[in-house]
């Protein structure tokens, strides 16, 4: 069952889906759309589950789980890794590439391999007042709280100089 965002508890699980670039606008209606009925009828083992999910600077997919209400099963998980990957082809994204890294530039968001994120790490054109993306969060909760934060504060800080 598809619920709002904002009433899912901290303690939702999530997954953060990062794209190599923005949707257009046209892309957001779609990907919206294919996403909600998704959601609306996702099921473990053929119980409802209770999701949701936000999509932030029209470049980051991110779906939730009130496993209070029902756990989330490999097969549902992996239902929507098939979701993910139909909008990949769909739309000639990439949103699986775990070795792509995202920060902020200002107010653009540039998405590097993890070769170049080292790079510029090195030539101090990445700071620990960087501001990343830590897309390995896993709970609402951290969503809120340890998604955007400066690269001292992340994982990514072990590439800092």
């Amino acid at each position: 069952m598809f619920v709002d965002f904002e009433s899912l508890d901290n303690s939702a699980r999530i997954w953060v889906y990062q794209s190599n670039r923005e949707f257009s606008a046209n892309e957001m209606v779609i990907i919206k759309t294919k996403v909600e009925n998704f959601l609306q009828n996702w099921v473990r083992h053929g119980d409802d589950l209770k999701a949701s999910y936000t999509i932030v600077y029209n470049q980051f997919i991110v779906l939730a789980v009130d496993e209070n209400f029902n756990n989330v099963s490999g097969c549902s998980i992996d239902a929507s890794v098939n979701l993910i990957k139909q909008l990949e082809k769909e739309f000639s994204i990439d949103l699986t590439n775990k070795l792509n890294i995202s920060f902020k530039d200002n107010d653009n968001i540039n998405v590097v391999t993890l070769a170049d994120f080292q790079k510029f790490a090195k030539q101090e054109k990445i700071t620990p007042k960087t501001i990343v993306f830590n897309n390995m969060v896993t709970t609402k909760g951290d969503f809120n709280l340890k998604w955007e934060v400066e690269a001292k504060d992340s994982w990514h800080q072990r590439f800092l100089v």
